[in-house]
């Protein structure tokens, strides 16, 4: 008999987006000419798994019927096909896998099996050999990937060879330096020759012993450029400036920081200049000076941090109380990881921003995305060697990033790439966010000695060794082939546990100190938690055997915490721990020597003295030598789109208002926005999309504080400024303008500029001991200090990132400027432009002979501006970029579809002139008076003319038609927004009946169990609803670390829903939407016999009711509790809900209309009325034969089909945008009394998506309380 098991698994024709996507692909963008069709199998093989769960689980976990094909063992092979398959490398995350052994688990929990899978494309057409090598070098990203043989192995049990002890450098203290020399090079190392010789010397006089090779490697991590900031330490000895106009500005700047140095430093000797000195003297001057008094004092720094009072009404009927919040937000970049393997890059980007105000105890509720790349749209030809294609890269970082965001539940609230050619060298890719927590929820204690250090979350293996050096290196072709092992693939389902467990206070309160494991992994992320400690590597859990105490010491395995917990408190983390089903285990105790201890199959592979580890290596040095930027070159007197200055020398107006649109750096990046979850937490007060037709971007993101119990009024504000073509001429002019931009759409958003925070963002490229390679990021600083004391604003925070080489080119200078506010929701006001006859005016930013903000004066008009947003004089308004006022009225314009009519007396270069800073802004036609005696100077540029009437400029008129179309074809193959063409109307009637189910078991207070599976991220927004509609609310997580957590969480499970009236089955993705197929987690559990009896129960003896939205509704759809209202399981001509036909995530609001009033659930909705409201799926599309939907119909089991705001339904994806049959969007059960939707309901509440229109409010979840009175 055959140990294992092989199945493929194919979706059908209807349902194969996928495949159709990857033809159309190498079709068109490979240009492989012969091919044919293209099939997608997913492949998996099986071992030790009984035949009975086998059978069971390749028609429920390994394939859904109603819309796979499953094959056993082989696949047929046409004639005319080449196939070829692809895996995982070894060590490398597989969420389908792993997803797919835990959810066999839940049909039986004694079961272990061992799952392996890969992806088999079969190609079917006329491929030549070359063509067939290109395709591969196409689907397969060698860093994480390789090509596996068709043949099935004997087992896929590994076995795993037993590591050698941990060695040592034998004569290493007393090596000559030739011998040394070639040793260093031998290594690989990030650190410098003299920091090798710094070691030497360490070992030889003070250890008088050779070094362990793990002793090397932790130093080498814990010196590396992305540890400890080497090139921001560097001391710049001699500074000289070019001569040039622009230099005065510059040089004077200098000599200002070197006074404000001499009086914050006077009289010390170890403090010296260099980068970081430079990157922190405005903060530490304004802090003198006191104007930094609400930043959070404390010795431990996990991330930008202030101290908020906040008024929270608590709801309980004793009026508002002020709490104090930590508000934190920080930024993180994976420039390299991405570079080299997108998809994992970019989501560990997300989730080292994330762990970093987490491991401060606050709550992540934020995020932005900003990026830099070369040109997408290039053909793949221009791909230079031993890259992927921009194309692929900015596909792959935006599906990782998303991804990961998504299924934590975390709210992206602005995605911007920005397009520069010299981004080819590097991608950049950032992430920022915004966190917060009660105070009163947080300790900050030093770590004594006796105390305990847990490590809880993943487990550890050789992804992401060396992620921290390799991050630090400069690279060449030939190095990007040895990079593989520092690639992590993020593991979403265990970030969400570490998110739930520390916002419950009762776990925050015992943590005295936390670190994430970033970079550097045991022996950072433990090592900086105290001076002296001792580390016991054995204990560390591993996800496979095999691993090395040096593997062990410097792997960045993701989704890992530490924490010091006194020894009293010890055993209560790691029951809390196991709440939230995550693993927690004792791994180090501090001590009273300053020495980082690691010990390894009980003996010590690392004993270093907490002093030598803090030298940071040898002590660098360089000089400095300013370039000036070229007067004539000014970046401020030029069209900044050449071929809109082309248009304009030709005379052709319309012509530059067209290319303007059609800019990569203005066109529409919808197609890219819409994949990362923007209204989760239901906190987003902008989407990012605004507008009737969600056609205005936003400038800035918005969100509600994330108070749990109770209402506030308190939202933060964030957005970013930089301008890589501005830099590119002035690095220093550059950097002023980056922090001035972050402002004016602070301001613009109706925010308090005189409470702004900055973070900033430094990416250049590598430095050299030439003076010259420093004068980039040198004047950059420069800038942003004369900016932060200009304005009297700080920048508490930020992230180098110092490796923007490859072979011969560099990144564009980047400093990108993240301003932070807190402000009040009635503060704020949307960008989209609102009424006819209303005007636009230009308030433009003063300037000095220099090219720069005369920072008093745009203080001035900042404050003006913002009376006159409070005075509701400002209606709407823009901050101007370079790229001048068409651009930014035409994007105002888009949401409402308003046409504008420029001043005729502006001339045509006036419209398309660099404004940045300058903020353009719609009065209101009744308020214009006000707006002349405010006394705040304005220039008046435009007429706001009524929908669809394009935008006019003296006798040239660029219809909306016109302009929607430039805008938004320059991205549509990089990031569709439309797969299908259709937009046939959908023939619907409404069904209306007065035979709604009356329940006959009344409860006053009606009590809702929501189910907590890993991957789910609603639960909180679901609470909420169902709290403030009047019900009693329990969560249970369900645990599965072990067989016995199975079985209890079960009967856990069963009490639960006994004592229920309404089973909540909440969004997210049920294990990441693995095995392929969405909430199969959720379904799989609950077909359990004890499950599946107490929901019968709640349904069939309690009248009870059962909600399920987006994964909720997967997981019914599968269960059969819709459309058959009970736990039935699925045929094979069920409906269900697959892939969305764009191939990728949505998140939009959509509108959808009530088409039945049947529903117990829907009694508070008007029948025929359209709501509109938030949709966040990848697998949305409902499916179903004709005669299914038929009888749903007939039996007014449709509740909901997506329509227009004007409640005409069709299969227009702008509408209808997942293309669902029907364009049904919710159904319930026969009675009514299980509803299953795809949109939102739940994220709604005060300011929650203000520039979205029409009504958000269903009132489900009070209607589902009022049907038990």
């Amino acid at each position: 008999m055959e140990n294992v098991k092989r199945i493929y698994v194919e979706k059908k024709e209807a349902f194969a987006v996928k495949a159709r996507e990857l033809e159309d692909e190498l079709k068109g963008y490979l240009g492989i000419a012969g091919l044919k069709k293209v099939r997608i199998f997913i492949r998996y093989d099986v071992e030790n798994l009984s035949e009975e769960v086998f059978e069971k689980a390749c028609r429920s976990v390994f394939s859904e019927p109603p819309v796979d094909d499953l094959y056993m063992e082989d696949i047929e092979m046409p004639a005319d096909s080449r196939c070829f398959s692809v895996e995982f490398l070894p060590g490398q995350f597989d969420q389908r896998a792993d997803s797919a052994v835990q959810c066999v688990q839940f049909l039986n929990e004694d079961e272990q099996p061992v799952i392996k899978t890969a992806v088999t494309y079969l190609l079917i057409g006329n491929i030549s050999a070359s063509e067939f090598d290109k395709i591969k070098r196409y689907c397969i990203n060698p860093v994480d990937s390789r090509e596996t043989g068709m043949e099935k192995p004997h087992t896929l049990v590994q076995t795993f060879e037993e590591p050698a002890d941990v060695g040592s450098f034998d004569g290493f203290a007393d090596m000559a330096e030739d011998d040394l020399r070639e040793l260093y090079d031998s290594l690989g190392l990030a650190m410098t020759f003299r920091d090798f010789l710094h070691i030497q010397k360490y070992f030889r006089d003070e250890e008088h012993r050779n070094p362990t090779v793990t002793e090397i490697r932790v130093l080498d991590t814990y010196w590396s450029d992305h540890c400890r900031h080497t090139t921001f330490s560097t001391e710049l000895k001699h500074i000289d400036f070019e001569d040039g106009y622009y230099s005065e500005p510059i040089r004077t700047t200098y000599d200002q920081y070197l006074a404000v140095r001499e009086e914050i430093f006077a009289g010390r000797m170890d403090k010296y200049v260099c980068l970081m000195d430079l990157a922190l003297m405005a903060m530490r001057k304004l802090k003198k000076d006191g104007r930094l008094e609400d930043m959070e004092k404390s010795d431990e720094i996990n991330a930008c941090s202030i101290v908020v009072p906040v008024e929270i009404d608590k709801e309980d009927g004793k009026g508002v109380v002020t709490e104090e919040w930590l508000v934190n937000f920080k930024n993180e970049t994976h420039n390299h990881p991405t570079e080299i393997e997108p998809f994992g890059g970019a989501a560990t980007c997300l989730g080292g921003a994330i762990r970093d105000p987490l491991s401060g105890r606050t709550y992540v509720y934020q995020a932005m995305r900003v990026t830099g790349a070369a040109d997408p749209t290039a053909p793949v030809e221009n791909t230079m060697r031993g890259k992927l294609s921009q194309k692929k890269l900015v596909r792959g970082a935006a599906s990782g990033y998303s991804s990961y965001g998504n299924q934590i539940g975390l709210a992206t609230g602005f995605v911007k790439e920005i397009y520069h050619p010299n981004y080819v060298a590097k991608r950049m890719e950032i992430g920022a966010v915004m966190a917060a927590a009660p105070r009163a929820s947080v300790i900050r204690e030093n770590s004594d000695p006796g105390d305990i250090i847990i490590l809880l979350g993943g487990r550890t293996g050789r992804d992401g060794c060396g992620g921290a050096t390799g991050s630090s290196k400069v690279h060449t072709t030939a190095s990007l082939s040895t990079c593989g092992a520092e690639v992590q693939k993020g593991n979403a389902p265990t970030e969400r546990k570490l998110q739930r467990l520390f916002r419950r206070a009762e776990v925050s309160r015992i943590i005295k100190k936390c670190n994430d494991f970033g970079a550097g992994g045991v022996s950072v992320a433990i090592g900086e938690l105290a001076d002296g400690l001792v580390v016991d590597m054995d204990k560390v859990p591993k996800k496979y055997a095999g691993l090395d105490g040096t593997e062990l010491a410097i792997s960045e395995s993701q989704e890992r915490m530490a924490v010091v917990v006194d020894p009293k408190d010890a055993d209560q983390f790691l029951a809390y721990a196991a709440e939230e089903n995550l693993e927690a285990v004792k791994v180090a105790t501090v001590t009273e020597e300053p020495r980082l201890v690691l010990m390894w199959r009980g003996k010590k592979v690392v004993d270093i003295a907490r002093a030598f580890l803090n030298t940071n290596g040898a002590h660098q040095e360089a000089s400095v030598y300013v370039d000036a930027p070229v007067k004539e070159d000014n970046y401020f007197d030029r069209i900044a789109v050449p071929k809109v200055e082309n248009a304009l020398k030709a005379g052709d107006v319309k012509g530059a208002v067209l290319a303007t649109l059609n800019d990569l750096n203005v066109c529409s990046q919808k197609g890219l926005v819409e994949m990362f979850d923007g209204s989760i937490g239901a906190g987003s007060v902008f989407m990012p999309y605004g507008g009737k037709y969600q056609l205005t971007e936003t400038q800035a993101m918005v969100a509600k504080l994330p108070v749990l119990k109770g209402k506030t009024d308190v939202v933060t504000m964030m957005a970013y400024g930089f301008d890589p073509y501005l830099s590119s001429w002035s690095p220093y002019h550059g950097a002023v303008y980056a922090v001035t931009e972050s402002m004016s759409k602070i301001v613009a958003a109706g925010g308090d500029f005189r409470k702004i925070r900055f973070t900033f963002q430094e990416y250049f490229r590598r430095m050299t001991g030439e003076p010259s390679r420093w004068s980039q990021p040198f004047a950059a600083l420069l800038g942003a200090y004369d900016a932060q004391i200009g304005y009297g604003l700080p920048s508490i925070g930020g992230k180098d990132s110092m490796s923007g080489t490859f072979n011969e080119i560099d990144v564009p200078p980047t400093l990108v400027s993240f301003a932070v506010d807190v402000a009040k929701k009635q503060d704020i006001i949307t960008p989209e432009l609102k009424n006819a006859g209303d005007r636009l005016v230009v308030f433009d930013l003063p300037k000095n002979e220099y090219d720069l903000p005369d920072y008093g004066k745009v203080m001035e008009l900042y404050s003006g501006i913002a009376r006159l947003i409070a005075d509701k004089v400002i209606v709407a308004a823009y901050a101007l970029d370079s790229k001048g006022i068409a651009a930014s009225a035409a994007k105002m314009a888009f949401g409402n579809r308003m046409g504008v009519a420029f001043e005729s007396t502006l001339a045509a270069n006036e419209l398309f002139e660099n404004k940045m800073g300058s903020i353009i802004a719609e009065i209101s036609a009744d308020r214009f008076d006000a707006l002349a005696g405010s006394g705040v100077a304005y220039r008046t540029v435009a007429v706001v003319l009524g929908e669809n009437e394009g935008f006019v400029y003296k006798d040239v008129a660029v219809t909306m038609d016109e302009a929607l179309k430039a805008w938004t074809s320059k991205l549509e193959k990089v990031f569709p927004t439309k797969a299908l063409k259709g937009t046939d109307a959908v023939g619907t009637k409404l069904y209306d009946t007065k035979d709604v189910y009356v329940c006959k078991n009344k409860v006053a207070k009606p009590t809702v169990f929501i189910p907590v599976f890993p991957g789910t991220n609603c639960e909180y927004d679901s609470t909420i609803a169902f709290e403030r509609a009047g019900a009693n609310v329990v969560t249970k997580v369900f645990r599965n670390l072990s067989a016995g957590d199975i079985r209890d969480s079960v009967d856990v499970f069963e009490r639960a829903i006994a004592q229920a009236q309404i089973i909540m089955f909440p969004g997210g993705f049920s294990a990441g939407d693995e095995p392929d197929g969405s909430a199969k987690f959720f379904a799989t559990a609950f077909q359990n016999a004890k499950i599946r009896e107490a929901v019968n129960r709640l349904l069939n003896e309690r009248d009870g009711l059962a909600l399920g939205i987006c994964n909720g509704f997967q997981a019914m759809i599968k269960l059969g509790l819709v459309p058959y209202g009970e736990v039935a399981g699925q045929k094979e001509d069920s409906p269900t809900l697959t892939y969305n036909t764009i191939n990728r995530h949505i998140s939009r609001m959509v509108y959808t209309k009530v088409v039945t009033n049947k529903s117990p659930w829907l009694a508070f909705t008007e029948l025929g009325r359209t709501y509109v409201t938030p949709a966040s799926h990848g697998e949305g599309r409902f499916v179903a034969p004709k005669e299914w939907i038929d009888r749903l119909f007939a039996n007014g089991q449709v509740a909901t089909q997506y329509a227009d705001f004007d409640g005409n339904i069709s299969m227009d994806e702008e509408w209808n945008v997942n293309g669902s049959y029907a364009a049904i969007e919710g159904i319930t059960s026969p009675d009514g009394r299980c509803l299953g939707k795809m949109a939102h309901v739940e994220r709604r509440g005060d300011a929650v998506a203000m520039n979205i229109y029409g009504e958000q409010d269903m009132k489900i979840f009070e209607a589902g309380v009022q049907y038990f009175r």
